[in-house]
């Protein structure tokens, strides 16, 4: 028992010492006690975590002063979120030191439903959580991530073109003169220019379709040096492995010499799904990816060369190889995924799956941050805000995720088999900076020692908090139960 109670203290302090880094972060010292108030509430079972919930439970008989000092802290306060952010990956990069290392990026988004059309960015547009087009708010996130921990480094709501364009909405919202519009694709590829310029190590690229299948998205990667594996829709177009667009017409000795690839009727791509029709059936093997929570998950999967074909007849040279990873279930009349990768063409097919496959941790991250830290919940109007309340529920989750680095799988290593992938040992500039204008301080991220792997156990998931309400005292995370 005074084990457990030891290890709950050694916890509390550790919290204790977390949110004394990010009052450092926030620009002000009279706005340390709402962070830790506001962090704190973020981590209680409660129902609804935003401001006037979160005000109740943490000062029961000054509610309505709490809830004051709580809405000028996270809606009005001007200190930066990536200064915060900050702090929160270099808090949570030694787990991900202890857990094999930084083995790739997945780029994703998520909706917040809402109601009304006056909350930043609130438009009809598909929502993931809702699985359909509804009324909501969209936020990008690049996310840090290997099979054990994952953890989002930047978050920007998207800002649809009619939102945008409209200078009354935009000023009743607070939305930055700076900001414009940009598709989610762009809005990604300026998180990774930026996460570039922090020095942060990147490792594979992942995204789904809504991101691979934009050429300018996978051009942008390769023009950064980074590789990919980023589905694409069944529609997509691409060379078979060996061919390509006919050269430029022959020059006849009279006016501009021609450059542009061409195409005729006889000479034209396939597109993804018509080419793994095609294959014989002995192409297709089984490959198992990971540990599920009922056992080994796999599927059927094909990986060939191929030379993405998307408007090459306005280009002088003929994009590169790469691969095009096909999932056709057992059972299924059609293949139901592709995947379009920049890896090495010696890559093994398994290697390939895992890192099309890793996006699951992605999803994972977020249902826990918003069934656990409340990222949704928020209930304001104004693009500070909703950046604002975003950076505490991330802050609060990488406490989790340091907290169960703590303790990583007996195992570790790295399935990915690229060793490379792992955080370098960095010696990072106190004066460089990234595209937010923020310092990266100097910061250890020694690789992990990689060991033999050999199949492991499904991931641990994150401490849970209590569903039984209770009242907050400084002992709030004594209703974790042990990271294991």
């Amino acid at each position: 028992m005074k084990t457990i109670e030891s290890s709950q203290t050694i916890r509390e302090q550790r919290f204790d010492q977390y949110l004394a880094m990010l009052s450092e972060a926030v620009d002000h010292p009279d706005r340390a006690k709402a962070l830790r108030d506001y962090c704190t509430g973020l981590l209680l079972p409660l129902e609804r975590k935003s401001i006037e919930p979160i005000a109740a439970q943490v000062a029961p008989t000054k509610t309505k002063a709490k809830h004051q000092s709580l809405q000028q802290f996270i809606a009005d306060a001007p200190w930066r979120d990536a200064a915060v952010l900050r702090v929160t990956r270099q808090y949570a990069l030694p787990a991900f030191q202890r857990c094999g290392g930084v083995e790739a990026t997945i780029i994703d988004d998520t909706g917040h439903p809402k109601k009304g059309d006056h909350s930043v960015g609130v438009a009809r547009q598909y929502c993931g959580q809702l699985g359909k087009v509804d009324n909501c708010q969209v936020a990008v996130s690049l996310s840090l991530v290997n099979q054990w921990i994952s953890l989002p480094v930047a978050y920007d709501l998207f800002l649809p073109e009619a939102w945008a364009s409209d200078r009354e909405r935009r000023q009743k919202a607070g939305v930055p003169e700076e900001v414009k519009f940009r598709t989610k694709p762009q809005i990604a590829l300026n998180q990774i220019e930026w996460a570039i310029g922090t020095g942060l190590e990147l490792g594979v690229i992942g995204a789904d379709a809504a991101y691979g299948d934009a050429t300018d998205f996978r051009d942008g990667l390769t023009a950064l040096g980074l590789l990919y594996c980023v589905g694409i829709r069944e529609t997509t177009t691409v060379w078979e492995e060996g061919q390509g667009p006919l050269p430029p017409k022959e020059y006849r000795g009279r006016g501009r010499k021609p450059s542009l690839l061409r195409r005729d009727e006889q000479h034209q791509p396939v597109t993804v799904k018509e080419l793994a029709q095609g294959l014989p059936a002995e192409s297709f093997r089984k490959v198992t990816w990971r540990e599920g929570a009922r056992g080994k998950l796999s599927s059927r999967f094909a990986a060939v060369r191929v030379r993405p074909a998307h408007l090459d007849y306005l280009r002088s040279e003929p994009r590169a190889e790469e691969w095009l990873l096909i999932e056709w279930p057992e059972g299924e009349s059609e293949p139901t995924q592709y995947w379009l990768s920049t890896l090495s063409p010696r890559t093994l097919i398994k290697r390939l799956v895992y890192f099309a496959k890793l996006r699951w941790r992605i999803e994972r991250d977020y249902e826990d941050l918003k069934q656990e830290t409340g990222l949704g919940h928020y209930e304001g109007r104004k693009w500070r805000g909703f950046h604002h309340h975003a950076t505490m529920c991330i802050a609060v989750y990488a406490f989790l995720v340091a907290e169960r680095g703590l303790f990583p799988p007996s195992e570790v290593g790295s399935q990915s088999g690229l060793e490379g992938f792992a955080i370098p040992r960095s010696q990072r500039s106190s004066k460089s900076s990234g595209a937010t204008g923020t310092t990266q301080s100097n910061f250890n991220c020694n690789a992990a020692q990689r060991v033999k792997h050999h199949e492991r156990p499904a991931s641990s998931t994150l401490p849970q908090l209590s569903t039984k309400k209770q009242r907050w005292n400084r002992s709030v995370l004594t209703s974790f139960p042990a990271i294991t």
